[in-house]
């Protein structure tokens, strides 16, 4: 019970604490719709499952060379950042959200799935997870279950994001202010890019 706990405490932790995920389901919320804004937050809680799934096939290997596989992710995850930090930087502004500027439903799982299975920030806290909290005794069937827990745990919350901020009123107040919104979003991408480029891995 007390390792189950510590989970749901650490994941929750974990989940609302700001950063891409957070900013790429803001702008595809407001921008195109609580659909779009719903399906990056599935994407993300796709993406969960990738660290999960890799951690839990080789824990033994992970553990072994996760400062290796963190600096990989790292630079691509990085690149990544600052690749959709500059798009969304310098997007034009969308005046017809239903017209061909929107993005379709494959393009926003692409898109939440991406940001998430590139975070290095997600690899440590999975990583961390299973080998720091869980015990090696813990049933496999467990394991899974809190690997699932934490890819729902992620869908939750950021599917909650995307109601807020494809509501109506805040909304159109943030689409009267998009270039201003998407340049600010672009700048913390990229700045997020940037800081993981030359963030040392431990």
């Amino acid at each position: 019970m007390g390792e189950f706990v510590a989970v749901i405490l650490i994941t929750i932790l974990a989940v609302v604490s700001p950063g891409a995920d957070f900013a790429i389901v803001t702008k595809n919320s407001y921008l195109y719709g609580r659909k779009i804004g719903v399906l990056t937050s599935l994407g993300i809680s796709l993406g969960v499952l990738v660290h999960v799934t890799y951690t839990l096939i080789a824990v033994a290997f992970v553990m072994t060379y996760t400062p290796h596989i963190l600096n990989v992710v790292k630079y691509i995850g990085a690149i990544y950042l600052i690749y959709i930090g500059y798009k969304t930087f310098t997007q034009k502004p969308v005046t017809d959200t239903s017209s061909i500027n929107a993005i379709n439903p494959s393009q926003a799982l692409k898109y939440g799935f991406f940001t998430n299975a590139l975070n290095p920030k997600t690899t440590l806290f999975v990583i961390s997870t299973y080998t720091q909290i869980v015990n090696v005794s813990t049933p496999k069937i467990i394991l899974i279950g809190y690997g699932l827990f934490m890819s729902l745990a992620h869908f939750i919350w950021f599917s909650i994001v995307a109601i807020v901020f494809s509501s109506i009123i805040l909304r159109q107040k943030m689409l009267a202010k998009q270039v201003m919104i998407n340049r600010i979003i672009g700048v913390v991408l990229c700045l997020l890019g940037v800081i993981l480029l030359f963030a040392k891995i431990k």
